[in-house]
């Protein structure tokens, strides 16, 4: 099927080369012509695990191509797939701008019926809208609402062993080509009107953010009382209507996704006059565990001014170089505020990080070299690297072995056995034991 894919942003790209690898022909229409030349080149702008070979691979097979011209892109594709960017407002509600100016600029090119895919991530009553501006035009076009749910860091792998694909719509045409477009996968397909596939978006991301926040608010409790978090998470998962996924308790989450929607679906539900008070409490649960790393360093050390702090991990989540609110950012702000002397380690997301502190903190290239002579540490970003890094060295390297770990990413006894002075979440505090002595 010809298809044509609006956005090469994270969502986009990834849509475009797995539908390219399961047979289809795609055009990706982008109007950043340095991204666009970068894709033709098989060079890919983002990081996400094996994104770049497979784009590589389809490139070769010549059934991915890139664009610039909108009316090359939009002259003959059976569907067209819109996937640009719904940045959030100042008020919280989603920005629709660029999401518009693509359904206009799609009005202009095509010439024969269309099928409008949306996969962007819009409020409640956006695709109707969206179809209410070809209602009277001479090319007919029906809009269907196709949500995406890839994970940053597994995008590839959601694609091809999704759980289920969504499609909204009311049209029996137009939902039954987009159901064959997907049939390769061999995912279960759930059919539903659009408003209910818009909502199921929103409900998604607010539910797993929700699990989240509620577990962070567990670890609080857990730390009061002598609990330990993640033997509650455990008793708790094995419940089958529970589950253990997103029980994991840390530092609040981040991303393009959970921060954006949760606020989105707050702002859908007050221009209806309702108070959604449960996903208001998520949003501010998750903003007070952003500064949770900071404060424990105050409790501990009462001040870190002149102190060297490592911060390990920038990422909001392994596997991704983004840094959309990522917890990251406003523990730096803090330990940059309070005087600290920051270095910090991540081994992707450097230069996004660099773009918004420059010569404020040290780079390091590596966690020996973050680590080396700090007085605290701080683990913001679970990495298999940094949780596969030995205890000991934090004992040998570092001034103080102080580490605080915002992803609970050691046992409590392995960090008993190393002696060194461990505060993570909603666990017991493993005080050091042996005196360090420096010659």
């Amino acid at each position: 099927m010809k298809i044509t894919v609006c956005g090469t942003g994270y969502v986009g790209l990834v849509t475009g080369v797995c539908l390219a690898e399961i047979g289809h022909e795609v055009v990706c229409f982008d109007t950043d012509e340095q991204k666009i030349n970068m894709l033709k080149e098989g060079i890919c702008p983002i990081y996400e695990p094996g994104l770049e070979e497979l784009l590589l691979k389809q490139l070769l097979a010549k059934r991915l191509h890139f664009s610039t011209d909108a009316k090359q892109a939009y002259k003959e594709p059976e569907v067209i797939f819109l996937a640009v960017g719904t940045p959030e407002k100042e008020d919280g509600a989603a920005d629709l701008t660029f999401i518009e100016q693509a359904v206009e600029t799609i009005a202009q090119h095509i010439v024969s019926h269309t099928i409008i895919v949306t996969k962007s991530t819009v409020p409640i009553g956006t695709n109707d809208r969206l179809q209410a501006m070809f209602d009277g035009k001479d090319v007919p076009v029906n809009v269907v609402s196709n949500p995406e749910f890839l994970r940053e860091g597994s995008g590839i792998y959601d694609t091809f062993h999704g759980e289920r694909i969504v499609i909204g719509s009311n049209h029996k045409e137009a939902k039954e080509k987009v159901e064959e477009i997907f049939q390769p996968l061999q995912i279960p397909i759930v059919h539903m009107s659009i408003r209910s596939a818009e909502m199921v978006k929103y409900a998604s991301n607010t539910f797993l953010a929700t699990k989240i926040s509620f577990i962070n608010e567990i670890a609080k409790l857990c730390e009061y009382t002598g609990a330990n978090v993640e033997d509650v998470a455990l008793g708790m998962g094995m419940d089958s209507r529970i589950g253990t996924p997103f029980l994991k308790a840390g530092i609040g989450f981040g991303g393009s996704c959970f921060p954006k929607d949760t606020k989105a679906l707050e702002n859908v539900a007050s221009l209806y006059g309702y108070e959604f008070q449960i996903l208001r409490s998520v949003i501010n649960v998750n903003e007070k565990q952003k500064s949770l790393l900071f404060e424990k360093a105050i409790d501990r050390m009462g001040s870190v001014e002149g102190k060297t702090v490592a911060v390990l991990g920038l990422s909001f989540k392994p596997n991704t170089d983004d840094i959309r609110d990522a917890p990251s950012i406003p523990l730096m702000d803090d330990l940059i505020e309070a005087g600290a002397y920051v270095r910090a380690y991540d081994p992707i997301a450097h230069n996004h990080v660099k773009k918004r502190y420059q010569n404020t903190i040290h780079y390091s290239e590596t966690i020996e070299n973050a680590i080396e002579q700090a007085d605290l540490v701080c683990i913001v970003t679970e990495w298999g690297e940094i949780k596969e890094f030995p205890l000991d060295k934090y004992k040998r390297m570092m001034r103080e072995p102080l580490l605080i770990d915002g992803r609970n990413c050691y046992k409590l006894e392995e960090a008993k056995q190393a002696d060194i002075t461990y505060i993570s979440i909603g666990r017991e505090v493993v005080e050091r034991k042996t005196p360090i002595f420096r010659y």
